[in-house]
């Protein structure tokens, strides 16, 4: 996990994660998030993960660091090891596997994207981690925990011959302990309609800390309560994650409006008297003592949290991808572009919605791409046609990416359907410029 947020440079950018997933609503009411994928009732149900093979993995990662100075950090040679190692397992296995570059500090960074073959293209669910240490240590728990559950999650995928609704996308990160970097690369350099097909993305970072905890990421209620009901089955009870909010590969996702979620089982913060009454473990000692340190060993992993996550990621991919795609509504959109005055008056671009009978829907879809250096100079609003204003996103001095490429969702049910309807931004802040590229709603 990436130990801290950075601060806008032209090398590496700060992901903001303020709101892109919840439901826009008036300023009175509480935001919530939308449901992002339906699952089926039908699922088959996932294979238990073998907790000897996910350690097998880690060993073979704890061997590459030892040959290669004691990590696998980006830039050094242990790291395009461990990409080698995971490749020729997926590769084995039938995924059509990925290497992408990218650098980052002038070093070449690696991405290893695996795609099982199968499924609907246009609803692609994708599972990762990252697989970089930090230089001081091998990276076991940090990230070789999940890099090792998410492969063999891959691999039980291969060995069921598994055939989903969706189609299946593992993914392993490079970079990630300098700020995001490789799934930031990976993210910023799809297509706006290849991000539109992903339907959530599933992240794993550190699940198998020596003194766990039971942390399920709150971004996506479906995902979400995907992971807890898997706990739930086991009797494990669960926390919401906060320590590490926008501090690992998910926050690339969310940052432009994809469904994320994922586990979590601590890391430098103390195991409260609590925790430890509810988990088992040492009150007052870290979720894991060795984080981002040269005891970042085989010896610092839990098997017990380690099998439990591995298992629920399994269910997890094999539940959310067996989803039903729900038809698609009728879609209202213009292109037009709209330049935004820097530091200057609010703009809006419109939509007419004719021939509809009745209100608006609880779930109205808002798609919005704009154009813009910093992001977080902008407020954006929708506007009903009777002028009532639904908050989509705030301004943040924090918020240091570039463009708003989002879905939002608003309960529009108290509004008419028919008449213009508005998408309003204004920058509030100087020195950056961008554009309403489009917009749409989906009734």
């Amino acid at each position: 996990m990436s130990h801290s947020a950075h601060r806008r440079t032209a090398a590496v950018t700060a992901l903001a994660l303020a709101g892109l997933l919840t439901a826009a609503v008036p300023a009175t009411a509480a935001p919530g998030s939308p449901a992002s994928a339906a699952t089926s009732p039908a699922a088959l149900a996932a294979p238990d993960i073998p907790i000897a093979n996910v350690k097998a993995h880690l060993s073979e990662l704890q061997s590459i660091a030892g040959a290669n100075g004691g990590n696998r950090a980006h830039g050094r040679p242990g790291y395009k090891a461990s990409i080698d190692y995971v490749k020729a397992k997926l590769d084995a296995a039938g995924f059509t596997t990925t290497v992408q570059q990218f650098t980052s500090s002038g070093a070449t960074g690696y991405n290893l994207i695996a795609d099982w073959p199968g499924g609907d293209p246009n609803q692609v669910l994708m599972a990762g981690a990252h697989l970089d240490s930090v230089s001081s240590g091998p990276g076991m728990n940090d990230n070789g925990s999940g890099s090792a559950g998410v492969l063999e999650t891959a691999l039980a995928v291969s060995r069921a011959q598994l055939q989903p609704a969706k189609h299946l996308r593992f993914a392993w990160w490079g970079a990630e302990e300098l700020g995001l970097v490789g799934s930031r690369y990976y993210v910023n350099n799809l297509p706006t309609a290849d991000r539109s097909k992903i339907s959530g993305y599933l992240n794993f970072d550190m699940i198998g800390s020596p003194n766990p905890g039971y942390f399920v990421y709150d971004d996506d209620p479906t995902i979400e309560q995907t992971f807890k009901d898997f706990y739930t089955g086991l009797g494990v009870p669960t926390e919401i994650e906060t320590e590490g909010d926008g501090r690992s590969d998910h926050a690339s996702f969310k940052n432009v409006g994809i469904a994320v979620g994922g586990l979590f089982t601590g890391a430098s913060r103390s195991k409260s008297s609590a925790q430890a009454q509810k988990w088992g473990g040492t009150a007052g000692q870290a979720f894991d003592r060795c984080y981002h340190s040269s005891c970042d060993t085989m010896s610092n992993i839990n098997d017990t949290a380690l099998d439990r996550n591995s298992d629920a990621i399994a269910h997890a991919v094999w539940t959310l991808s067996a989803g039903s795609t729900v038809p698609p509504g009728d879609v209202y959109e213009t292109t037009g572009d709209v330049a935004i005055p820097d530091n200057g008056a609010a703009v809006t671009s419109s939509v007419t919605v004719s021939g509809r009978t009745g209100n608006a829907p609880a779930t109205l879809k808002v798609g919005v791409d704009i154009k813009h250096t910093w992001r977080g100079d902008l407020v954006v609003d929708l506007l009903a046609p009777d002028g009532t204003a639904y908050r989509l996103k705030n301004s943040s001095g924090s918020d240091s990416a570039d463009n708003v490429i989002a879905t939002y969702t608003v309960n529009a049910s108290a509004e008419a359907a028919n008449g213009t309807w508005k998408l309003r931004v204004q920058d509030v802040a100087a020195q950056d410029t961008g554009y309403i590229d489009s917009w749409r709603l989906t009734f």
